[in-house]
């Protein structure tokens, strides 16, 4: 009887490490800034002139300026209208939430530019790793994304429409899903 109920409570023990374990997973990707968005997430430039400020007014100095909308990047933190960013070069500063959009966008293997002229970032017909390739991108092209189901994102580049390894791009996290 004794080694059933050391047994009972060992079980009930686990039970509650995972159950704490799996809500402390559950908290860590639920993260949510003051505008109830997720945070980290990613996002577009929504305009062809974008100034990234040192601190979130515009009365910082401005540090960069984009010049082309559709460009990938991270938001990292909100405060009031100000959204702090990465991007896939890994510069970071702040920009107005007006110059985003919610549309999805990725960067085609940033980390392998300047590697070499024979490395590109497959597209494929489907979602399969054998399936038909449909075209050969270059790394540091911005593609437009549709979807993406955890392993590959449903892409678009110059009319040309397939899916690439969610691993080859920087746009979206490892593992994530959306439509």
């Amino acid at each position: 009887m004794r080694n059933l109920v050391v047994r009972f409570r060992l079980a009930a023990l686990a039970g509650i490490l995972v159950s704490l374990t799996g809500a402390g997973f559950a908290h860590a990707q639920a993260a949510k800034g003051p505008s109830g968005l997720p945070l980290p997430r990613f996002v577009s430039l929504k305009a062809k002139s974008v100034n990234l400020r040192v601190g979130p007014s515009v009365d910082y100095a401005v540090a960069w300026r984009y010049l082309k909308s559709g460009v990938p990047v991270e938001i990292i933190q909100e405060y009031d209208n100000w959204r702090r960013i990465r991007d896939a070069d890994g510069t970071e500063g702040w920009v107005n939430q007006a110059l985003l959009s919610g549309e999805r966008t990725a960067v085609t293997a940033p980390w392998m530019r300047g590697k070499g002229e024979d490395i590109y970032v497959n597209m494929r017909r489907e979602a399969l790793p054998n399936a038909t390739l449909i075209a050969k991108i270059q790394p540091g092209v911005v593609i437009k994304v549709g979807e993406c189901n955890g392993d590959w994102c449903r892409a678009e580049v110059d009319g040309t429409a397939g899916w690439v390894s969610q691993n080859e791009i920087w746009g979206a996290y490892p593992g994530e899903a959306f439509k």
